[in-house]
This record gives C-alpha cells, sequence and structure tokens, in this order.
C-alpha cells in the first residue's frame, strides 16, 4: 500500500512539475513576502519559550540579542557593537549602539519605538529566571553569579550603553549562549501590559515586525523599516517587504503548494514524497532539479528516542524501561543503517556513535561508541532483565509525531521481532512537546538541535538541575559522574580536556541509555529560483533579512 502510494504521489508531482512551472511564485501585488510552511504550528512568539526550531525561527524574524551567529557559526556584534572578557573569565562587559530600537507600539511616546538600552537587557535576562516565568530556557543562565557587594546583580546596567554580566565560574562556550533566541530584548512595559497575552502581541528589535496571527491558519510579519543592521554595501535590510508562515499539517498538501508556487521555502520534506525529491543517495532528481533549487548542509542536530527514567515518577517505576537492560536492548534491537536507506535516502548519517553529533570537536565514533544491530544482543538483554523472547514484558507505548511516524514504524516492526510488543501514539507537534517538557510521557521521539556550537549545549540535557519544565532534561536522567564531569568541563579552559570531559560524558550515556540516538541530520532546503542569497548553517537557523526574491 505505501509503495502504490508512493507511486501515485510521484505521479501526481510529475504532471505538476509539467503544468505549473516556476511561474505560481510571482504575487499579484509589488509587495515581495516570503513565504513558508510551518506543519507543526508556532507555539508562541515570546522568546523567553523559543525551545523548539519552530518558535526559533518566528523569535529570529522578529527579535535581537547582545550578540549573533552567522552561518559559518562566527559571532558577530548585534545589539552589543563590542564586548570584553575579564582575564578570569567570569565578567563580560557589553558595549550597546545607541541606534536600535523597538518596534512601533502604542504604548511607546508617541506610538513610536523607543531607543534600547542596557536596563532592557536586565529586565529581558532576569525575565528568563524568574520562576514565575517559567522559562525553558532558565538553565542557560545557571552559571550567574550573584554576590551581596553588588546588591545580588548578576545582570547590571552601568549606564544607557553599558551592560554587565557577572558568572561564578569561566565558561568558554557562554558568548555562543548569548546568541540563542531565549536571550533576545524585550521592552518591560509591553510584556508587563499584555502580561501572559504576549505571546501573540510581540515587540522586538528585529527585521521584521509582527502583523497579525490566526492560530492554526496564518501568521504575517511586516519588513520593520526602522531596522538597525545594512549589509556590506550600506544599503537598509531587510530586502523584502514582509514574511507569510502557513500552518498546513499535512506534508504532502504542503510540497504541492510548493510545487505550484504558493510557498517560497521547505524545510527537511518528509512523507512519501521523498523519493520523488531525492535520489537514493540524497541528491535532488534531475527533473526537480529544472523547477527548484536544494541547498544542504550537516547539521548539529542528533534525532532520538528519549526515556524518562526517574524512579520517583509513578510513570516510571510501572514501566520496564526502568531497566538498563531493556533500554538496551532496544538500542541494539533495529538497524539504523537500513531505516536512514530506505526511510531517508540516506539524509544524515546513522547515529552509531554517541548523542553529541558529527561536526563537533569531541565527536570521535573510535572513542565513543555506540550501538549497532544486534537483534541477538538485544535478546540476550531481555533474557537477562527476567523476560525470554518477550515473555512478561507488557506493551510499551512510543509517542511520536505525524512526521516521523515511518521511522518509528520501522522500529516498531523490528523491536516487535524480538520480543518487544511496541505500541505506537501520535499527537499534534504542539501537544506532544508538551507532553514531553512536561514529563507526561515516558517513551518518546525528540531531537536536539544545537543553540551553539559547543558539545555542553547537548550534554545539558542530561545535567541533573536541568529537569524539565525548567530545563532540557526531558528524560530526567541523573548521574553522580555525568554531573561532576559537567561541572568540570564547565569551567575548563583548556580545550583538549574539555573535550575529554565531553567525551566521558558521552560514553556514561551509551551506557546507560536514557535515549537512543537515531541519526545525526542534515540541513535540507528546497526553495524557489527566484528566491536568492538564502544561506545555510549547522543549526539549521533561518535568517531572512538578506533574502531577496526577484
Amino acid at each position: 500500500m505505501i509503495k502504490f502510494r508512493s507511486l501515485a504521489i510521484y505521479s501526481i508531482l510529475s504532471i505538476l512539475l509539467i503544468s505549473c512551472g516556476r511561474n505560481k511564485n510571482v504575487s499579484d501585488t509589488s509587495k515581495k513576502v516570503f513565504r513558508y510552511n510551518e506543519s507543526e504550528g508556532i507555539a508562541s512568539l515570546d522568546p523567553a519559550f523559543s525551545r523548539n526550531r519552530e518558535t526559533i525561527w518566528a523569535a529570529n524574524h522578529l527579535y535581537n540579542g547582545l550578540v549573533q551567529m552567522n552561518d559559518s557559526l562566527n559571532i558577530l556584534p548585534s545589539i552589543a557593537k563590542n564586548w570584553e572578557i575579564s582575564e578570569d573569565g567570569k565578567t563580560y562587559t557589553f558595549h550597546l549602539r545607541s541606534d536600535v530600537y523597538f518596534h512601533d507600539h502604542e504604548l511607546f511616546t508617541d506610538g513610536k519605538g523607543r531607543k534600547v538600552v542596557a536596563k532592557d537587557f536586565v529586565y529581558s535576562f532576569n525575565r528568563i529566571i524568574d520562576p514565575e516565568v517559567a522559562s525553558p530556557g532558565k538553565w542557560i543562565f545557571n552559571n550567574i553569579d550573584y554576590v551581596e557587594e553588588r546588591d545580588f546583580k548578576a545582570f547590571e546596567a552601568i549606564d544607557d550603553t553599558t551592560f554587565k554580566i557577572y558568572l561564578t565560574n569561566p565558561l568558554p562556550p557562554f558568548l555562543g549562549v548569548l546568541t540563542m533566541q531565549y536571550c533576545s530584548v524585550v521592552a518591560e512595559e509591553i510584556v508587563s501590559h499584555y502580561k501572559n497575552d504576549y505571546r501573540n502581541n510581540p515587540i522586538g528589535t528585529g527585521p521584521f515586525k509582527f502583523k497579525m496571527w490566526e492560530e492554526g491558519s496564518k501568521m504575517v510579519l511586516r519588513k520593520n523599516e526602522n531596522y538597525f543592521e545594512k549589509d556590506a554595501k550600506g544599503n537598509q535590510l531587510p530586502y523584502i517587504d514582509g514574511v507569510a508562515i502557513t500552518f498546513v499539517k499535512d506534508i504532502d498538501q504542503e510540497f504541492f503548494s510548493f510545487l505550484t508556487g504558493e510557498l517560497d521555502f521547505m524545510n527537511d520534506p518528509k512523507g512519501d514524497n521523498k523519493d520523488a525529491i531525492f535520489t537514493s543517495d540524497g541528491k535532488l532528481q534531475p527533473e526537480q532539479a529544472k523547477k527548484f533549487n536544494m541547498i544542504t548542509n550537516p547539521q548539529l542536530n542528533t534525532e532520538y528516542l528519549g526515556i524518562l527514567v526517574d524512579d520517583e515518577l509513578s510513570i516510571v517505576t510501572n514501566s520496564p524501561l526502568r531497566k538498563k537492560m531493556v533500554r538496551q536492548a532496544i538500542n541494539y534491537g533495529f538497524d539504523k543503517k537500513s531505516m536512514m536507506t530506505y526511510l531517508r535516502n540516506n539524509i544524515g548519517t546513522p547515529a552509531t556513535a554517541g548523542f553529541v553529533p558529527k561536526g563537533l570537536p569531541s565527536f570521535n565514533e573510535d572513542i565513543v561508541k555506540g550501538y549497532s544491530y544486534d537483534p541477538e544482543k538485544a535478546k540476550e538483554l531481555l533474557f537477562a532483565a527476567g523476560f525470554p523472547n518477550g515473555e512478561g514484558l507488557p506493551e510499551i507505548t512510543l509517542y511520536t509525531t505525524k512526521d516521523y511516524v515511518d521511522l518509528c514504524e520501522f522500529i516498531q516492526h523490528q523491536l516487535n521481532e524480538i520480543g518487544f510488543k511496541i505500541k505506537i501514539d501520535l499527537n499534534p507537534g504542539i501537544t506532544h512537546n508538551e507532553l514531553v517538557a512536561r514529563s507526561k510521557v515516558n517513551f518518546f521521539r525528540k531531537s536536539w538541535m544545537a543553540d551553539y556550537p559547543d558539545a555542553e549545549n547537548y550534554l545539558a540535557l542530561f545535567y541533573s538541575k536541568n529537569f524539565t519544565p525548567h530545563g532540557p532534561n526531558y528524560t530526567h536522567f541523573k548521574n553522580f559522574d555525568f554531573d561532576k564531569l559537567y561541572e568540570k568541563a564547565q569551567s575548563e579552559t583548556n580545550d583538549s580536556l574539555r573535550q575529554h570531559y565531553y567525551r566521558e560524558m558521552d560514553m556514561i550515556l551509551i551506557e546507560e541509555a536514557p535515549v537512543i540516538p537515531l541519526y545525526y541530520d542534515e540541513v535540507v532546503r528546497l526553495y524557489q529560483k527566484n528566491v536568492k542569497k538564502l544561506g545555510v548553517n549547522p543549526l539549521n537557523l533561518l535568517s531572512l533579512k538578506t533574502v531577496e526574491l526577484n
């Protein structure tokens, strides 16, 4: 049935490609609006809650922080024009631009956006760590230093253009941390006015400003005419007039919309149309290459299955997944290489090393040896765990979203062959993420896309002080040796030694198996022929301020 559907879709695509051409991309108006779809929806436009890709992209359109990262992963100025780091690595002093303004709003004097000053960053960063806000990004400031001599201020505005951050210990990747969308600047008077409804009424400083949002239907952002950044020739950014985001859930319908020119861009195409787009080795089919462009890049993203391992939760104490040998058996129980070949057209790399992906310095598959396909070993582990051939093993539910149901069904089939009884439960993306964040499910598909290019960003998912919902530790993994290594690595300035600590932590994760790494991802972007200057980066961050539509 699946093969028949794929052939039918391929035929439809061929007809569409011949009949539609590429001129449908021309708008009926003179406005140049970049259009894309978010099948999983957007949960919030408050940067304090930018914990997944969809929300991160939206925040990147609307906001700025102190610093930013380019496509080569270099840290560049943004609202901060320059900065100094103290010799002990614990004090960061940022000097702000004086020409950055918030988007216009009636709460500002004369309805005009006011200038950003240092105290706005004090407010924005304190808001991230405020327990009442309950930001999932609170963990990024675990290392800030409160001391009595500064009136317990970890963030300090010296004057309007000088802002300081104090750390308890040096943190080498800290500038990278500050490029995260959590660290965007917001205006206190706006947030205080809207309170919990700020998610629907964002006011930032970014290249685009909020126009409208019909949840489940469409979002529109308009060009910020007062944006402070210019290109190398002194031209005002952004070039385009706006951004339109739709929320079509069906991924095949999304692709049809792209083919007919209703969308300018698609990220990581999924579903039964993959074979119609890609060759078996992940290249663009020759006919498709005539109609649209593709750009790819290795991505700092690990796709994985997570397992809740917190014995204090009843959902864990009543589950066979609390046993390490059962978790290890799952790791051995399915063929990742075949999964990538048949379901991903070999886009990405099977995760046969640790949780930290390819592309980071600590990645070393010769030192950190993960799990390979070994069904006999999996059966031995089940026997040792008290479930010979799966006897007495209760049904285990794997929670996922529709975009990954094919992967989960592949895993389900192979695990069932060795004695597991796996059931798949589908939920919308926003619902799924909330269930995982609130520890309501104990076996789930998830991914971690790096916020900054350091392995610490991945290993923070397993530090015991980062339990969800106030941190990224979705599995509630807690290990004394891991925590000690993590804390040592946090303050280690010797790169070689820090990478050694990272590998030691990764090996602990392999042994304890709170996660099953599936694959290390690849950024795949499809875009129309009239789209120019669309970049790509290992973080898969979508930046539209320099994009042109011809």
